[in-house]
């Protein structure tokens, strides 16, 4: 499927690095890099994770603090006796919910803080791949600086449908434990679940796009669409294998040990360069071919802006091939045509003294026709020009040796120094 982006070519965030071709292909690159540059990896990923603490201690108070101090209040304390005995229908879930509504809050608020790593280690990464291992920590807060809002924005975008999702699951729990509809409750969190999952895929374009190149708003969020709606299958492909520390985690046992260290370590580097491996595949393929080649490009229809440019370059090199020959007499000064019959006459093997007036007689008339033709031709636009370019030429010389500073005038072949 071809791929209609807009305002992407050109407009690459690269401030501080020029792009190198890649030799190889983007995936053997990618492979290569991450294979040179271990340490680079695992460096970015602890500044990466430093940012996450906030994240991390929130969600660690919320299980092993908040909740497990619930569970010594209320009906759940075991010094309560008989006759005490109060309902515990949905009450747990109840605190749940509760629990959650805070806490996931607090969650999206740190989504602010993980964003200064998340942003710094993006565009690192992205440097790395475009100039095959340049990484430099002025880089990293270059990145922060010029990707922190293209990278908080789709991460609160994705926090707030996770906090909705969070919130609906604990609602349908809490629905069903207490006799609720049942179907309506599961039929809104399969619902929320699917949004989530589509509205992350597409922050992760939002996230690629913004950290990639320099586009408005509105184009931002059109060529995010167009991307995500051209590219479905490997969009999701790259997106579960992006997730693999996640996934691990998830599965729990000795494997969610494992991820512990993965993530510290590698996993956010990981995840960074997978996404950004392929977004910059796919740019590869969509946004690089746009540049058009010289021959497409004078084939093309031109303004008048366009065509009133190169006329003006054109004199420009005239005028410096004029300066550079020098100038000559023969384009100086207007030279009568050479007439089809003889001007003089050419005397005979055998000639006389009359035949010799003759001839000088021939050859002062046409010195004289040669000097008329001159004076009538001398201000045709051919010959003045070309000498008002020269005497103009002098006089700037001369009044730009003494003047230093003053404002060159610009050169064309009407006028050189005009």
């Amino acid at each position: 499927m071809a791929l209609k982006v807009e305002n992407l070519e050109g407009n690459e965030l690269a401030d501080d690095y020029i792009r190198k071709t890649v030799p190889q292909g983007r995936w053997a690159d990618a492979w290569d890099l991450f294979k040179s540059n271990f340490l680079k990896f695992v460096i970015l990923n602890l500044v990466v994770f430093v940012t996450f603490v906030p994240g991390v201690a929130v969600m660690f108070i919320r299980t092993n603090v908040y909740i497990a101090s619930l569970g010594l209040t209320g009906p759940f304390n075991p010094s309560l006796t008989y006759p005490f005995n109060p309902s515990t229908v949905g009450l747990s879930e109840s605190i749940t919910l509760s629990a959650d509504l805070l806490f996931f809050s607090l969650l999206i608020v740190a989504g602010f803080i993980a964003s200064i790593g998340i942003s710094g280690a993006a565009y690192s990464i992205k440097r790395m791949l475009n100039t095959h291992g340049e990484c430099t920590v002025k880089g990293f807060f270059h990145g922060i600086r010029v990707c922190y809002l293209s990278t908080v924005l789709p991460v609160t975008i994705f926090m707030l449908f996770m906090f909705s999702t969070v919130i609906v699951g604990d609602w349908m729990n809490l629905t069903i434990v207490t006799g609720g509809n049942k179907a309506a409750a599961i039929t809104a969190y399969v619902f929320v679940i699917i949004a989530t999952v589509l509205v992350g895929l597409f922050s992760g374009w939002l996230f690629a796009v913004g950290t990639g190149y320099k586009v408005k708003f509105t184009q931002l969020f059109k060529n995010t669409f167009v991307l995500l709606v051209g590219t479905p299958l490997q969009t999701v492909f790259m997106s579960a294998f992006t997730l693999i520390p996640v996934w691990l985690f998830i599965i729990g046992g000795i494997v969610r040990t494992i991820s512990y260290v993965l993530f510290v370590f590698l996993g956010f580097s990981f995840m960074l360069l997978s996404w950004t491996a392929y977004t910059q595949w796919v740019f590869d393929l969509y946004v690089t071919p746009n540049i058009k080649t010289a021959a497409e490009v004078s084939k093309a229809p031109k303004t008048e802006k366009q065509l009133a440019q190169e006329r003006a370059e054109e004199q420009k090199r005239t005028a410096m091939e004029l300066l550079a020959a020098g100038r000559s007499e023969l384009i100086a000064r207007p030279i009568m045509p050479v007439a089809a019959e003889p001007a003089v006459r050419i005397p005979v093997l055998t000639f006389t003294r009359a035949d010799v007036s003759a001839a000088a007689d021939d050859r002062a008339k046409l010195a004289a026709d040669v000097a008329a033709y001159e004076l009538a031709h001398i201000n045709d636009p051919v010959y003045a020009e070309y000498n008002k370019l020269f005497a103009e030429r002098e006089r700037a010389l001369q009044s730009d040796s003494g003047k230093k500073g003053k404002k060159s005038k610009k050169i064309s072949a009407d006028n050189l120094l005009k």
